[in-house]
């Protein structure tokens, strides 16, 4: 079974306050141990919202917000991850799958990337990945998947950027009555079962599992909110764990 958990970015995000060295080092070795685990898909944070844009489609028409960006409906249909040369690049791919969506919000926020903590140097000519985030509405979360329109582009997409050096990933979420939330404070968790009425706090970062249950997917979760939470001195961690759909398309 595949998982995804997303936690929401903590009150420094925008601040742009950088992980501390040992928060890295801690993170790093529960992905390595991850990693070892054979249970470690994916697992990537974002950058700031203020490096972030909110694109809007409504009757055909769309509308483009600059960050940093206030949290609204942070919950998840799916997501793309692209490698694109620059932001108005991802924005344009992004308006791609907006226009055969239809009415729809899609955000789109940087990925942060080893160079960006400091941990080795960007390479040169290396461009920039990009997380289309589509967000949830009334038929995500009634559990229909997505439109075979909006398959067939992401297809169609796969195909294009299998031909550059644009990096594709897409993956697609269930709906949140069959996920939970962990509430990681004061080194207690509490986990509230979906459905989700709100969420409001935007995206951090994610993770990507494959493990034989969903109790195996809570015990990881709430050691990755133990880490985060150790950092997070007098806040509360948040960490929405939701299922994939078996329908993910990558090259």
């Amino acid at each position: 079974m595949r998982f995804i958990w997303m936690h929401k970015a903590g009150k420094d995000a925008d601040a742009d306050v950088p992980p501390s060295p040992e928060l890295i080092a801690r993170m790093g070795n529960l992905m390595e141990e991850m990693t070892k685990a054979g249970v470690l898909i994916a697992g990537e944070g974002l950058q700031p919202s203020s490096m972030s844009v909110r694109l809007k489609f409504s009757r055909g028409k769309r509308t483009v917000t600059p960050g940093p960006l206030a949290g609204s409906n942070e919950l998840l249909a799916g997501f793309v991850i692209v490698r694109m040369k620059s932001m108005e690049a991802a924005i344009e791919w992004a308006s791609r799958l907006g226009k055969v969506a239809g009415d729809a919000v899609i955000d789109i926020g940087q990925v942060k990337e080893p160079w960006d903590l400091g941990l080795c140097p960007r390479p040169p000519g290396q461009a920039t990945r990009f997380m289309i985030m589509y967000k949830a509405d009334e038929k995500s979360e009634a559990g229909i998947p997505p439109a075979p329109e909006v398959m067939k582009f992401m297809n169609e997409l796969s195909g294009e950027v299998a031909t550059t050096d644009a990096a594709f990933v897409s993956q697609w979420l269930q709906p949140s009555s069959k996920g939970a939330r962990l509430r990681f404070s004061g080194g207690k968790s509490r986990v509230i079962d979906g459905p989700f009425t709100e969420s409001k706090e935007l995206i951090g970062g994610y993770c990507i599992v494959q493990v034989k249950s969903r109790e195996d997917a809570f015990e990881w979760t709430v050691r990755f909110a133990r880490v985060l939470g150790s950092s997070r001195v007098g806040s509360n961690v948040e960490v929405d764990i939701l299922t994939l759909y078996e329908m993910s398309n990558q090259t």
